[in-house]
């Protein structure tokens, strides 16, 4: 038996003009503003999916990464069932509805450690690039910190799961290996922090710009 209840949408037209006015409604039929702290989390999560579906694409046909495509999947289920929670209401919140737990926490953990066995210990921070697929990483990362910011100022004024903050606080780590694991899959060198490589850690180079 599945353990949440299967949507139950139907979506005949996208637009309906119950928005024009600058407000939505919640799972549970309550209209809200939409810049509320409420809808700018879930609206970031969704936002993460998005980029999670890039990076997933970017590991379609590539065999180094496959391991990875498919948990990005995954996560992109479990991020839709952190927005359907953060969209109800306590008290509208239904038994069988979707949600995060703590079996999503503990798989997310096991994948990091699993992906973090054979990558050199860090000298030093890691800039994002080297490759598409890490920099699409990154930015996966830094969109996730910004959802789990925002979920934790809702939870100051609001009830919200611990489990939704934790799970936030464990993909972004997440994405951090994972980002390190692909390029060490691919081959690809990772760039570390020099900081004297800014222009005001290091004299004037040599060399002009050719008119």
């Amino acid at each position: 038996m599945d353990k949440f209840d299967q949507p139950r949408v139907a979506i005949n037209r996208v637009y309906t003009r119950q928005g024009d006015a600058g407000d939505t409604s919640l799972a549970g039929g309550q209209r809200v503003p939409k810049d509320s702290r409420r809808i700018e989390a879930y609206g970031t999560v969704d936002e993460l999916n998005a980029f999670v579906g890039l990076v997933r694409e970017s590991t379609a046909g590539e065999p180094a990464v496959a391991w990875l495509g498919g948990i990005l999947l995954r996560v992109q289920h479990e991020l839709f069932n952190l927005g359907s929670i953060l969209a109800t209401l306590p008290q509208d919140v239904h038994p069988r509805q979707a949600r995060i737990t703590e079996a999503d926490i503990v798989r997310l953990e096991a994948e990091m450690d699993q992906a973090n066995e054979g990558l050199p210990a860090l000298r030093s921070f890691v800039l994002p690039g080297g490759s598409r697929l890490n920099a699409e990483l990154h930015i996966c990362r830094t969109v996730c910190r910004r959802a789990e910011r925002i979920v934790t100022a809702l939870a100051r004024e609001e009830p919200v799961p611990a489990e939704a903050v934790k799970y936030l606080n464990r993909l972004s780590d997440a994405f951090f290996v994972w980002s390190r694991w692909a390029s060490h899959q691919s081959g690809v060198p990772e760039t570390l922090w020099e900081p004297n490589r800014a222009a005001s850690g290091s004299p004037p180079g040599g060399g002009t710009l050719s008119e």
